[in-house]
């Protein structure tokens, strides 16, 4: 196993335990790395009654996708703290009729950014867009926020 699938590894089960909902949609990531990840889910346990992409499952998997990511970033810079979604908002397009693939991305100015910001003792945003289906089917944007611990 090489240190990448390892790290893919632990990220994938520090989501599926924190949250339980992310196992029975069978997320998982296919590809990660500093500034980018690919995530995948059946479509067969996310469907609607109409066949395709149940819409709470495509919205779900957009912001798994986008947490991970940004986990993924502080952990590579150390920062400590906890992770929170400030707000999202999906714009739905057309069906998705396969398996759901969500891919996100971040540009290393605004990861820079968003450690400094963190650095110099503020509460840091990140700000994401998430292409969801494989003709991007669904858009998300949210705003994730690095919290600081409170000092003692």
């Amino acid at each position: 196993m090489t240190l990448h699938s390892e790290i893919v590894t632990s990220l994938q089960q520090k989501i599926r335990r924190s949250i339980p909902l992310s196992e029975t949609m069978q997320f998982e990531i296919e590809q990660l790395s500093s500034h980018s990840i690919t995530v995948m889910a059946p479509l067969a346990p996310n469907i609607n009654i109409h066949g395709t992409g149940f819409a709470g499952s495509i919205y779900s998997l957009g912001i798994l996708t986008g947490w991970a990511l940004t986990t993924h970033i502080m952990s590579l810079t150390g920062m400590q703290a906890s992770l929170v979604v400030a707000r999202a908002e999906i714009k739905y397009r057309s069906p998705v009729t396969a398996d759901i693939k969500c891919f996100a991305s971040v540009s290393e100015s605004a990861s820079k950014e968003f450690y400094d910001n963190f650095m110099a003792g503020s509460n840091s945003p990140l700000q994401l867009c998430i292409d969801i289906g494989e003709e991007k089917n669904a858009q998300l944007t949210a705003r994730f926020v690095a919290i600081k611990p409170a000092s003692s």
